[in-house]
């Protein structure tokens, strides 16, 4: 049964009502999509004519129906706001697909270049419960999908709690490495030097960060083979699926990025020995085992939403482990993986990886969604495309109303907005979602502090 509305919304909807413009405060938080956690900022904007210097619109925070302009969290994670994280999740897909069959700018000849789907696992820090494919657990059990002990070690007192953070901090540093790696076999078996290889073949690339249960990630990337001036040029004809996945496999065997020595114990990390690479044939296979573009694409953005939740820790900063972890939904895995971050984040010489910073991420601190800079369209000219629309329709709801509004071209902008809190008042609430706050959830408030934001097993 819904709870009933809190008697200090009702009646602010109802002064609206009398005295205001409840239809124009209806639609100020309409157009934020179901986003959870609206931004609230106070100040001002004028648009001013740049060549008479006359006020053409003047708007105030005080003049906007909600009393604040309000605008969207933007944030990425479904933990967070499932609205602003489906924006992302399908801005992700229409990246991945441009790059995989064309579209945003990209020609549709992209299809035919050599591209694979391929999986970058980290190495083993100890025996965990875990679904082999073949038989039982090495504990004896058949798990369930949901079972709670999967990811979680046989024996937590051996499992290596250190090299599972530290592998997490230095994940970014082997990626790169890696595609070091890559272009050195590709130009060795090719039988030209890395220079010329540069003349002749783009390595191409977007990639997405999993956890895994057991808190390691690993990761998900499309690559692909261009021609020299990158997605609208074809490569050599040596340059093949199969010798870019043969490449693939000697490149990720190599790879190596140093870490710390820590009691007298020196880190290195490698990449672990489960790597499957996949050929991406075409855009509208279907049925077979072969994967289609459109599938890689929509595996990679759902993953792009996900934090590393998957592994059963926090999805907000730590910033105290002894006070953020009581009562808190996190896994005793997990909350030994955090206090090892935490601890770990104690010492000068590991000082650079912040690790108490990034401790709810199990000491990743890497962008969850990468893509290499000829891969396809960026993230910002999507948005930029859609704020474009968005702004040509509100000009013509204008002129259909009557009252036009100015050229762009002929106007300067000047505003000033500063932060005043974040999230629903009661009465907000109640027009976005017709329900007042959860009972089992915080109260969220025009007052509230957000927190930063950082930017998904088979073992």
């Amino acid at each position: 049964m819904r709870p009933p509305a809190p008697l200090g919304a009702i009646r602010h909807l109802a002064a609206l009502a009398r005295y205001g413009d409840l239809g124009a405060y209806a639609r100020q938080i309409q157009r934020l999509g179901g986003c959870e956690r609206p931004v609230r900022m106070e100040g001002h904007r004028l648009d001013v004519h740049a060549a008479t210097g006359e006020i053409v619109r003047e708007i105030t925070d005080t003049d906007l129906p909600a009393g604040q302009l309000l605008i969207r969290c933007n944030n990425r994670r479904a933990t967070r706001c499932t609205a602003c994280a489906e924006v992302y999740r399908k801005d992700t897909f229409h990246l991945v697909t441009a790059g995989l069959s064309g579209g945003k700018g990209i020609g549709p000849a992209v299809a035919q270049h050599p591209r694979v789907f391929a999986t970058f696992t980290a190495p083993s820090f100890g025996p965990v419960h875990n679904r082999p494919t073949g038989g039982r657990c090495r504990c004896g059990r058949a798990h369930p999908e949901d079972d709670p002990a999967l990811g979680t070690p046989l024996d937590p007192d051996r499992y290596d709690y250190r090299a599972a953070v530290l592998w997490n901090a230095h994940a970014g540093a082997l990626w790169a490495r890696f595609t070091t790696y890559l272009r050195q076999q590709l130009a060795s078996r090719a039988g030209i030097t890395r220079t010329a290889l540069r003349h002749s073949v783009k390595v191409s690339y977007a990639k997405v960060a999993e956890y895994q249960r057991r808190g390691a990630v690993h990761f998900h990337a499309v690559i692909r083979l261009d021609g020299p001036e990158g997605a609208e040029d074809n490569p050599p004809p040596w340059a093949t699926t199969e010798l870019l996945t043969d490449a693939i496999r000697t490149a990720a065997r190599l790879a190596e990025t140093p870490g710390p020595i820590l009691g007298g114990r020196p880190y290195a990390f490698r990449f672990g020995k489960q790597l499957d690479i996949r050929p991406i044939r075409s855009a509208d296979f279907a049925g077979t085992s072969e994967l289609s573009s459109r599938a890689v694409a929509a595996y990679i953005a759902k993953y792009a939403t996900k934090g590393a939740e998957t592994a059963g820790t926090l999805d907000r900063p730590i910033r105290n482990p002894i006070t953020d972890l009581i009562g808190a939904q996190v896994t005793d895995h997990a909350r030994q993986l955090i206090l090892t971050c935490w601890h770990l984040g104690a010492r000068p010489e590991l000082e650079a990886l912040r690790l108490r910073k990034w401790a709810h991420m199990l000491g990743f601190r890497g962008h969850f969604s990468t893509k290499s800079r000829a891969y396809s369209v960026t993230l910002g000219a999507l948005r930029q495309e859609r704020a474009n629309h968005n702004e040509a329709l509100t000009r013509a709801r204008a002129a259909e109303a009557g009252h036009p509004l100015p050229d762009p071209d002929t106007v300067l902008v000047l505003s000033h907005w500063r932060f005043a809190g974040v999230g629903w008042t009661a009465a907000e609430r109640l027009v976005a979602h017709g329900s007042p706050p959860p009972t089992t959830a915080r109260p969220s408030t025009a007052f509230d502090v957000p927190l930063l934001d950082p930017t998904g097993d088979l073992n």
